[in-house]
């Protein structure tokens, strides 16, 4: 053999099936006169490259940093091998080894596929399963690893000729795409409904005419209407059960979405990415007054909400739906929620569908394509021009997470609200896709599901199980229900919290943070409700450094739901009277604030909380935004809007932090803070500077509590759901880093509990 050429086995372990890898080796190997061989194992790709040595060496560097666009590169393993000699490169089927491959999320449609969808002269003009190595469905799709069209649902349609050649074709952009079909071989749309025709100009017609269309997605069915419509909006609201939620809209293209809200080069690029999330942005205070411009939605889409969430059309079939030129104009912004009574989850199956979308919809558009994930939309909003993932799901999930420290095997089942769960083995985690409230039955089915099938994909086999220490969970009894022999370990909910950022950020095992876990409700180890907390916490552990004052909680989610109940409680407590001037007095009955009153001296039917959502609702209240609540944190959502569009002045709000004592937790007081809103309120300041000048209150509050117990070399870590708001993460953030402390907020994984699970399984690496 020739003495100056070298051949090397690589292994190549990450997200690298499904997203065009093989052709990328191929063309790669052929440009520098490579030879040798590419395939699929269960851990990744292997490669046998044999060629000249500096040749070689050129193409490790290629797949190190110019793979392709949707590839994500974890590790490289290279190891000489003797050399065969032989000409040319080829790709070999896929074979079985040890390890794990990494499973890609669903990518929304390429700019490529979607010329081709819209060129009368491609085969797959208006086809609305049009696919390639770039795009289209993956995680719903997938049954099994390898990644191969035998374990995706798309094993039930052969490939006509046409298509088979592309997919043997490694110079073609569908070479080895599994979801590859066109006309003649693929899936096939199914309309039911009033309307007659082709199912796409039925289902438009639908849409036309003021009715609620259910259609097939990726990850399940969506309920659409069109969103300038108030009749048909109020209606699908009325059927959803869904109370004053807002809801998300899709629309066809950036233009679209330029006119009905404030995009930003940031917030193109979120809109226009593989992931396509609901991106939440500022309404528009007024259309563009031009020739074709968009009908905005109503205001019932989203009521008294300052923001609008927006997704762009991310599969052919919705830009089907919108309409290509030659089309009948139809509505451009469309309602796009998911197919669900408000607290179930989303529905996938036909069959399901069926049963429970019947009442919902007034038609249904769908195809026989299979989804075997259900995969909700996944929402995010830009804080600072960083992007906060609120429900980490379609377009991310499965993505892995990096994990500072080994950990063994392990399942971590989450919180009750925004449920996900996760799995952890080795240096890597992987989140599932957002489940939902575990309140209802179909949510702990789809949550068996989704724990089985997270399971599947990545081959881990959890020999423990990390849990929220709150006794009363679903999830918790989840875990105890299906532990088996396997020890549960919980997590104190902050805990988590803190340890979700820390490790979002790589910070290593033995690292600690001071931090600041704000949210609605968890379980304190004092078997209080716990939510304005700062730690001093690092992955093991945590020391709680101080906290709101205690409040009674009466009634328990009775206090959530109307928040003038907190307002009365927060009165109380600091000795203000309830007087009849006050909104959230003449909110509350007589007759309840009667009850009310003997429970808050008696402690009958009450618990002591230090929630920090808690308060915001109960300020909220005493403004007068917003009495009882239809969705968690509405109260406070609605009073950010405002408070965005006002100035504070030169008022000021303080809250009291006690003498420190050394060893002892302090108990942060809200009094003066509540003094100083009734005395604003009393003179007719409006709510939205209340709500600037309590913001800052609470940002201000943050740095104080910084500057006492922090260190500018120690980072300042803050979690929890209430750092959702972007106004108070904003505020807390410029203060912090005006003084000099280096700030880890979420990136990754929500602030809220949808962030939990990753969390625990942090917490148990470390213990």
């Amino acid at each position: 053999m020739n003495a100056s050429r070298v051949r090397r086995r690589i292994r190549v372990r990450g997200v690298v099936q499904g997203v065009g890898f093989r052709p990328f080796v191929y063309t790669t190997a052929a440009e520098l006169a490579l030879t040798g061989l590419v395939c699929n194992d269960s851990s990744g790709v292997i490669i046998e490259i044999e060629g000249a040595p500096a040749e070689v060496d050129a193409f490790v560097a290629r797949l190190r940093d110019r793979p392709p666009p949707l590839a994500v590169i974890e590790a490289i393993e290279q190891t000489e091998i003797p050399v065969r000699g032989g000409t040319g490169f080829h790709i070999a089927g896929t074979t079985v080894g040890s390890g794990r491959t990494l499973a890609s999320p669903d990518v929304a449609i390429c700019a490529d596929c979607a010329a081709e969808l819209r060129d009368p002269g491609n085969r797959r003009y208006r086809h609305p399963f049009i696919t390639c190595t770039n795009c289209g469905p993956r995680f719903t799709i997938i049954a099994a690893l390898p990644y191969d069209r035998p374990q995706t649902s798309m094993a039930e349609f052969t490939m006509c000729e046409a298509c088979a050649r592309e997919y043997a074709d490694p110079g073609d952009r569908r070479f080895h795409a599994q979801p590859i079909a066109c006309h003649e071989c693929g899936p096939t749309l199914h309309f039911a409904g009033p309307e007659t025709g082709a199912p796409l100009e039925a289902a438009r017609n639908v849409l036309r005419h003021g009715g609620i269309l259910a259609v097939k997605g990726i990850g399940g069915y969506h309920l659409a209407c069109d969103a300038a419509d108030s009749r048909a909006v109020a209606e699908l609201r009325r059927r959803k059960r869904r109370g004053d939620k807002p809801f998300a809209v899709m629309v066809p293209d950036l233009a679209t979405a330029a006119a009905i809200t404030e995009v930003d080069s940031t917030a193109a690029a979120l809109l226009l990415g593989p992931a396509r999330p609901i991106v939440l942005l500022p309404r528009r205070r007024s259309a563009p007054d031009e020739p074709g411009s968009p009908t905005p939605p109503v205001e019932a889409v989203a009521p008294r909400n300052r923001d609008l969430g927006v997704t762009i059309a991310y599969t052919p079939l919705h830009l089907l739906l919108f309409g290509l030129p030659g089309d009948a104009p139809g509505p451009q912004v469309l309602v796009m929620t998911s197919g669900n009574l408000g607290g179930e989850p989303i529905c996938y199956t036909d069959s399901d569908a069926g049963r429970r979308l019947s009442e919902l919809a007034d038609a249904v558009l769908s195809h026989d394509r299979r989804i075997l994930v259900p995969c909700d939309d996944s929402v995010v909003r830009l804080v600072d021009g960083v992007e906060v993932p609120l429900r980490r799901s379609r377009g991310y999930a499965p993505l892995p997470l990096a994990l500072p420290m080994p950990a063994p095997p392990t399942l971590a089942v989450g919180a009750d609200l925004k449920n996900t769960c996760a799995v952890a083995d080795g240096r890597y985690a992987w989140l599932s896709q957002h489940i939902g409230d575990m309140d209802d039955v179909t949510t702990l089915h789809a949550f068996t599901a989704a724990e089985r099938h997270l399971e599947k994909l990545t081959g881990v086999r959890p020999q423990q199980l990390a849990a929220d220490a709150h006794p009363r969970y679903r999830s918790t009894a989840w875990a105890v229900e299906h532990a088996g022999t396997r020890p549960i370990r919980l997590v104190q909910h902050h805990h988590a919290h803190v340890a979700a950022v820390m490790g979002e950020h790589g910070l290593d095992a033995g690292a600690t943070v001071l931090g600041f876990a704000f949210d609605g409700t968890g379980y304190g180890p004092d078997r209080a409700i716990w939510g304005g907390e700062v730690l001093a916490a690092g992955y093991k552990g945590f020391r709680r450094l101080a906290h709101l004052r205690y409040v009674p909680l009466a009634g328990g989610d009775l206090s959530v739901r109307r928040p003038y109940r907190m307002a009365l409680a927060h009165l109380r407590s600091a000795g203000i009277t309830w007087s009849p001037d006050l909104p959230s007095v003449r909110a509350c009955p007589p007759r309840e604030q009667q009850v009310l009153a003997h429970q808050l001296d008696t402690g009958l039917g009450c618990v002591p909380t230090s929630s920090m959502g808690r308060l915001f609702d109960a300020v909220a209240s005493l403004c007068g935004v917003r009495h009882e609540v239809d969705y968690e944190a509405q109260a406070a959502i609605e009073w950010e809007g405002l408070a965005r569009d006002a100035a504070p002045g030169e008022v000021r709000y303080r809250f009291v932090l006690p003498e420190n004592h050394i060893g002892e937790t302090a108990s942060i007081d809200p009094a003066p803070v509540l003094a100083a809103v009734i005395a604003d309120v009393r003179t007719g300041v409006p709510a939205g500077v209340i709500g600037a000048r309590f913001h800052a209150s609470v940002a201000r509050l943050v740095l104080d509590l910084a500057l006492r117990y922090g260190d500018p070399a120690q980072p300042v870590a803050l979690s929890g759901g209430v750092f959702q708001n972007a106004l108070l993460l904003t505020t807390a953030l410029h203060l912090l880093r005006e003084h000099g402390f280096h700030v880890l907020t979420h990136h990754r994984v929500p602030p809220n509990d949808g962030g939990i699970a990753f969390g625990q399984l942090l917490a148990i690496a470390a213990s």
